[in-house]
């Protein structure tokens, strides 16, 4: 009989040192976390606690100085840097707190921008997502023409679009006041509730409301 399937992302025992002019600023100290499929965590902390650096080694956006990151229990570290591009392409959603949306582009269009490599078309996909977060009559309106909470759905929608094991958040909140805020976690929860593992690092308490799991890193030192 087959045991658990591994977490979509773990990391363990990491480590993460930066050499400056100032001396050596070791951003996390020893952390052990692992990413649950259906399950949303709050990454708490002060600026400079190491929240930051923490998302980019789930991201595969930096290497740990000691340590190991694993997806779906294999080590990352033999990976080369185009497979770890289709690894964040293909099984990690990011979401900003500032959007990252690409203001000539509708919509639709800025969902679909990271299929635009792949020959099928997603536009369907796209209009589904859009439909589920709410904007079903927003479909070729520009950020421009959107509000604040609506750029921040489009950016969900658009993190959603290959289908990922893990969604990455920061900030998601950020720059939303609290009742655009909860509706925005409202789509969050419901997307851990299908099945994808979400991780929000944040400053707002707002979020705790809807996780499953809150941790608190503090001068690199991950605890809860």
């Amino acid at each position: 009989m087959s045991g658990r399937s591994p977490p979509p992302l773990k990391l363990v025992g990491v480590t993460k040192r930066y050499e400056g002019g100032g001396g050596t600023v070791t951003a996390l100290k020893n952390v052990t976390f692992a990413v649950e499929r259906g399950e949303v965590t709050a990454v708490m902390g002060p600026s400079g606690s190491g929240k930051s650096t923490m998302l980019n080694m789930l991201g595969l956006l930096d290497d740990p100085t000691i340590g190991t990151v694993e997806l779906r229990g294999e080590p990352v570290a033999g990976l080369s840097d185009r497979e770890r591009t289709n690894v964040r392409r293909e099984r990690v959603g990011f979401v900003f707190q500032d959007f990252h949306l690409i203001p000539t582009l509708s919509a639709v269009e800025n969902v679909r921008l990271p299929t635009s490599f792949l020959e099928a078309d997603y536009t369907d996909r796209a209009v589904d997502l859009l439909t589920r977060v709410g904007l079903g009559n927003r479909l070729d309106h520009t950020p421009d023409e959107l509000s604040g909470g609506q750029k921040q759905r489009v950016a969900i929608a658009r993190s959603l679009i290959n289908e990922p094991d893990v969604l990455l958040a920061d900030e998601p909140t950020g720059n939303l006041d609290r009742e655009t805020g909860v509706a925005v976690l409202e789509e969050i929860r419901a997307i851990a509730d299908g099945g994808v593992g979400v991780v929000a690092v944040t400053h707002d308490d707002l979020v705790t409301e809807f996780v499953d799991r809150t941790v608190e890193i503090r001068d690199g030192v991950l605890s809860g």
